[in-house]
C-alpha cells in the first residue's frame, strides 16, 4: 500500500513526476494489473538493471521494463535482460524456467522502431500503454495492450492535489514543491506548508531558494533555517531543519547546544523522529524500517544520539514531552525552535 505518488500537469494531461514514481505504482499494484507476485525491483544482471521482476500464478517469470516517456530502444533492452536472466536463472525456487518468460513493456507511447523491432523478433513482447486521467473520483491509471481497445484496466492513483493560495503575504509555493508534495498525505502536505509559511514570515531577510534538487530557506547558502529535498528512492520529499543536535540538546549543561542539520521523519500525519544528518539523506532508519529488512542485511544496532547513529530520536524524547497528555503540534514547535535559533545567528 502506498500513501501517495507525485504527478504533474503535462501538455496532454497528467503524468508521473518521474520513472521512479511510475515504478513505485506498478510495483504496488502488480497483482491487480497482471495477477503477479513481486520478486525484485532494480535487479542487476550482468551490469544491467531490470526495472521489475515478478512471477505469475503459473510460475512464469515476468520481466517488466518501464518508460515514463517514449523510448526507441525499449525492445533491445528487454531482449538483453531476457538473455541475461535465462543464463543466470535467479529466484529458481519461485520461477519455473521451463515455461516461457513474459516480456512486458509499459510506456505512455511507443516509437515506430519499437513496433518494427517487436514484429521482426523471435521473442514475444507484450506492449502496454498507460495514461492518467482525472474525474470527480480522483486520478486514475489506465492500462491497455497497445493497439487493442479492449481489456482496459483502471486503477485509482493515491494522489493528493494541493490547493494553494496567498496567505499573509506569503507567495504561493513554487511549482517544484507542489510536485513533490503530491505524493504526501493531506496531513503531511499541511505540515510542510505550515513550516514554509512560518519560516518565510519570520523575517524579511528570509528567502526561498529554489534549485533543481532542493528548496532552501535562509538568508544565504551558509545561513539556513530549513531545507526540503526530494528522496528519489523513497519518492517523497524530506524536510530538514537547523536545530539543536540531539546529543547536545538532550544532555543539557552549561554549554550552549550545537545547531546542526536535522532530518525530520513523519508517520503520514505528524512528525515522528528527528536525526542529525550533516549532509545528504544519511543512513539512519527508524526501528520499523530496519525490521522490514532481512535480518542478514541489518547492521549491528548501537543506540546513539550522534550523527553516526543508525536510528533517529523519537520526537517525544527530543522535545521531552513523553508524559504530556496533550501532544503539541510538532510542526509548530520545531519550526518555532528553528526560527529562534536562526534569528540568534544575527
Amino acid at each position: 500500500m502506498i500513501s501517495g505518488l507525485a504527478l504533474h500537469k503535462t501538455s496532454s494531461g497528467w503524468g508521473f513526476i518521474s520513472e521512479a514514481a511510475l515504478e513505485k505504482f506498478i510495483w504496488a499494484n502488480l497483482n491487480q494489473l497482471f495477477g503477479a507476485i513481486p520478486l525484485k525491483q532494480q535487479y542487476i544482471s550482468k551490469g544491467e538493471i531490470c526495472d521489475i521482476l515478478a512471477v505469475d500464478q503459473d510460475k512464469r517469470l515476468l520481466i517488466i521494463e518501464l518508460k515514463n516517456a517514449e523510448d526507441r530502444y525499449l525492445i533491445q533492452q528487454l531482449t538483453r535482460y531476457y538473455a541475461n536472466l535465462l543464463e543466470e536463472k535467479p529466484f529458481s525456487q519461485e520461477v519455473d524456467y521451463s515455461r516461457s518468460v513474459r516480456l512486458i513493456a509499459i510506456a505512455p507511447s511507443y516509437h515506430r522502431h519499437n513496433l518494427i523491432d517487436r514484429d521482426y523478433s523471435q521473442l514475444n513482447f507484450e506492449l502496454f500503454q498507460f495514461s492518467i486521467f482525472k474525474d470527480e473520483e480522483g486520478f486514475h491509471f489506465l492500462l491497455q495492450e497497445h493497439g487493442k481497445d479492449f481489456n482496459c484496466k483502471k486503477h485509482l492513483i493515491p494522489y493528493h492535489p494541493i490547493e494553494t493560495s496567498v496567505v499573509g503575504g506569503i507567495p504561493e509555493p513554487p511549482e517544484l514543491l507542489i510536485k513533490w508534495l503530491g505524493c504526501c498525505t493531506k496531513e503531511e502536505q499541511e505540515g510542510f506548508l505550515k513550516v514554509r509559511s512560518k519560516v518565510l514570515a519570520c523575517n524579511r531577510r528570509m528567502k526561498e531558494i529554489v534549485d533543481k534538487r532542493t528548496i532552501q530557506y535562509g538568508s544565504g547558502k551558509t545561513k539556513l533555517c530549513a531545507e526540503i529535498c526530494f528522496h528519489q528512492k523513497a519518492q517523497k520529499p524530506v524536510l530538514f531543519m537547523w536545530l539543536p543536535t540531539p546529543n547536545t540538546y538532550l544532555w543539557r549543561n552549561s554549554k550552549k547546544p550545537i545547531i546542526g542539520r536535522l532530518r525530520i521523519w513523519t508517520n503520514g500525519q505528524t512528525i515522528s523522529h528527528v536525526g542529525h544528518i550533516p549532509e545528504g539523506f544519511g543512513r539512519m532508519k527508524t526501528k520499523l524500517e530496519w525490521e522490514q529488512m532481512p535480518p542478514e542485511k541489518r547492521p549491528r544496532m548501537v543506540e546513539s544520539l550522534s550523527s553516526k547513529s543508525r536510528t533517529p530520536v523519537a520526537i517525544q524524547g527530543y522535545l521531552r514531552c513523553r508524559d504530556n497528555p496533550e501532544k503539541p503540534d510538532f510542526w509548530d514547535v520545531l519550526s518555532a525552535l528553528a526560527i529562534e535559533k536562526w534569528l540568534e545567528k544575527g
